[in-house]
């Protein structure tokens, strides 16, 4: 049985070396898929919320930064699960991958746990400690409460799927995560108006298609074993290296995501100073956005396991045709889906609701970032191919710098200083995402060359 799997784990490696420009797509489209249905989900449940008053759209904003940051942290590490696993694979050390994705499952229920308990017992000062209007508190901690519970199912789940994107299977992940979210939209509006449990019915249908999902991957992992991956607890051992190689790609990818986090939660505070329609509106053209994101992200999650397999096998020119690739395809789509998004901007919106200065808000934000969406798409696809390489410090840095040091310090200035309109907000995020970029861009230039010295000299 061993045997076979580990013949079967080289096939994909090998089919993956012989069309890497293929294999983009092989790994791509899946997620891509997941992802689209998982969008899907994100619009309905808006769309249901928006149903209850525009005061919920807010406060289900001022939950999303704490919300990406507890998944944030978890897709970092789960990144780091996911490249160490590929490069095992790539050289072929099938018992080492094994191995990893057992410390990775473990540091994902722990990690649920301590969220989960942070979430229940200081949700409500962390709220006023960001700023949270006592009009939107009620409804914002309502939400809140329920997703915190829940935070051990949604970060396990993360780290599952981490497991078979590492061993290049990117089809199982879509079949679980399409039955998980099509379970969210039935119980949406069954929970929040059947049973009349408001902005909490949309967070407990989160939590219970999670539950779903982590339910599904342990029957395929443990129960079915119909990964390639055979994990076995009955023989862990503890191998603290392990956790360091994780640790040295997602923890930098992690500190990103706080860092974003918390910029998005500057980001509601300043904007709350206009009117809770200001901080809706913004939400709602992030439903847009998602749509975008969509093939980016599914791109640069590919780049993720074919850099780490390609450079196991120490295969540089298959490592720079597919980032060469990766790149291309995602600034075409960045720029075809800019000028769709600004021509449709005006009409898409009144969908969410009727109220003008939400429409407003949502037409500026598309229509300032969608011109520098191919921009976007260099900096997530740079940086993911650099996560691939084993290094996770320039996403950090290029996180910190396009928030911390650029966007969020903009953003006060123009909005609190000057007093400027909320279209200035936007516009320190647009100088930004030029910043960080050309950062992205240039590293990865700069690692790949050390890395093809480094290479010829052995």
């Amino acid at each position: 049985m061993e045997n076979a799997i580990k013949q079967t784990d080289n096939s994909r490696l090998d089919s993956f070396i012989a069309n890497p420009r293929k294999a983009i797509w092989t790994l791509g489209l899946p997620v891509m898929m997941g992802m689209a249905v998982q969008t899907l989900y994100s619009i309905v449940d808006m769309l249901f919320v928006a149903r209850i008053s525009v005061n919920a759209i807010a406060a289900l904003g001022f939950n999303l930064p704490l919300f990406w940051m507890a998944m944030g942290i978890s897709f970092g590490l789960g990144t780091g699960v996911t490249a160490v696993i590929a490069r095992f694979i790539g050289a072929k050390d099938h018992e080492a991958a094994t191995n990893v994705a057992e410390h990775g499952l473990l540091l994902g229920l722990v990690i649920g746990g301590i969220f989960s308990v942070i979430g229940l017992v200081f949700g409500e000062q962390i709220f006023r400690a960001l700023g949270t209007p006592d009009e939107l508190l009620g409804d914002t901690l309502a939400y809140f409460r329920v997703i915190a519970g829940g935070f051990t199912f949604m970060i396990t789940g993360i780290f599952l799927r981490s497991i078979f994107s590492g061993e290049g299977d990117t089809k199982t992940p879509v079949k679980i995560q399409v039955t998980s979210t099509v379970v969210n939209i039935i119980l949406d509006p069954i929970l929040i108006f059947g049973l009349d449990m408001g902005v909490r019915g949309a967070a407990l249908a989160t939590v219970l298609s999670m539950l779903l999902a982590v339910a599904m991957y342990s029957r395929v992992i443990l129960i079915k074993k119909q990964t390639l991956l055979q994990l076995n607890f009955a023989i862990f051992k503890l191998n603290f290296s392990f956790f360091k190689d994780i640790f040295r790609i997602g923890i930098p990818s992690s500190v990103s995501m706080i860092i974003m986090s918390l910029g998005a939660a500057l980001y509601n505070w300043i904007l709350v100073h206009y009117g809770p329609n200001v901080v809706a509106g913004f939400q709602v053209a992030g439903r847009l956005d998602q749509i975008f994101f969509l093939p980016i992200m599914a791109i640069a999650g590919s780049l993720v396991t074919l850099v780490g397999m390609f450079y196991g096998a120490q295969r540089f020119d298959l490592i720079t045709q597919v980032i060469k690739d990766g790149l291309r395809y995602g600034i075409t789509i960045g720029m075809g889906t800019g000028v769709l998004f600004y021509i449709i901007a005006p009409y898409v919106f009144k969908i969410f609701t009727d109220d003008a200065v939400v429409n407003e808000v949502a037409i500026s934000v598309i229509r300032t970032f969608a011109p520098f969406y191919w921009l976007i798409a260099i900096g997530m696809i740079s940086g993911r191919a650099l996560m691939g390489l084993g290094t996770g410090i320039p996403s950090l840095v290029i996180t910190a710098i396009r928030v911390a040091i650029v966007s969020g310090p903009l953003a006060y200035y123009f909005a609190v200083i000057l007093g400027k309109p909320y279209q200035w907000v936007w516009y320190g995020s647009v100088v930004a995402i030029i910043v960080a970029a050309g950062t992205s861009i240039t590293w990865l230039v700069l690692r790949t060359r050390k890395i093809k010295r480094n290479l010829a000299t052995t």
